[in-house]
């Protein structure tokens, strides 16, 4: 059976209108996806091309960047407008992404800003800046460098984060200011930091749909290839159950 496709969804800088505006992807993000066995494709933001690159799909990853979502789409005010940096082009091609996914059953990891996309796809609110919702008792943007670990979080029992992962308790990376405020009933909560923040999610409706609040490609803990891993197994069952192989003369 061929390799699972998995598609990245890039960061850009500049507005697209800027002549020099650019996608960029760090390459661990793509070492990751290669390394857990599946070939790692880059997504241009391109809403009316979401259908297409979902026939192409076997999986998906939401990546992580400087930006937030708009308070709005999660119903509420912007409470720390000085906080905030949106990149509204790219939130609006990742929820149709998403949600084409989602409806399909593609598999899904979100990663940091993606755990957060995948929340407020589901309905759940976000904190919109921790240090003043939750206080400063654990660094979840770290001063020290993205692979080393900032923090613990403790795994739910019998979460498939759990079963990945295959340990109930990791020192992860933190390099985030806002967070998932609490689960909803389309939401499981799959790991959470020692103040009660949400570090992961699981959508149970899905066959694998995870969100992470951490940086796992950074490959901070071993344990940490489970992820990609599962996300590629889940996505050569996707790719076997629709792509049957043909064969063809040599």
């Amino acid at each position: 059976m061929s390799t699972p496709i998995i598609g990245i969804t890039p960061d850009r800088d500049h507005e697209a209108r800027h002549g020099e505006s650019q996608f960029f992807v760090r390459r661990n993000y793509c070492d990751a996806v290669a390394d857990g066995g599946g070939l790692p494709l880059i997504l241009p933001y391109r809403p009316e091309l979401v259908e297409s690159y979902l026939d192409l799909l076997d999986g998906i990853v939401l990546t992580g960047g400087m930006f937030d979502l708009h308070p709005r789409l999660y119903g509420m005010a912007a409470r720390d407008p000085e906080h905030m940096a949106l990149k509204e082009d790219r939130t609006a091609f990742e929820l149709a992404i998403l949600r084409g996914a989602m409806a399909r059953d593609l598999p899904v990891l979100g990663i940091c800003g993606g755990m957060q996309l995948i929340a407020v796809a589901m309905g759940a609110r976000l904190l919109q800046h921790l240090p003043a919702d939750v206080g400063a008792g654990v660094e979840h943007k770290q001063h020290a460098p993205c692979d080393r670990a900032g923090h613990a979080i403790h795994i739910t029992p019998g979460s498939q984060l759990h079963r990945l992962l295959d340990t109930r308790a990791l020192r992860v990376n933190s390099l985030h200011h806002q967070a998932v405020a609490e689960v909803n009933a389309q939401l499981r909560a799959g790991a959470r930091a020692e103040d009660g923040v949400i570090e992961a999610i699981e959508v149970p409706g899905q066959r694998f749909c995870i969100g992470v609040q951490w940086h796992p490609e950074y490959s901070v803990n071993r344990a940490e290839r489970g992820l990609f891993a599962g996300l590629v197994a889940a996505a050569a069952g996707q790719r076997g159950a629709r792509r049957p192989s043909l064969s063809r003369d040599c």
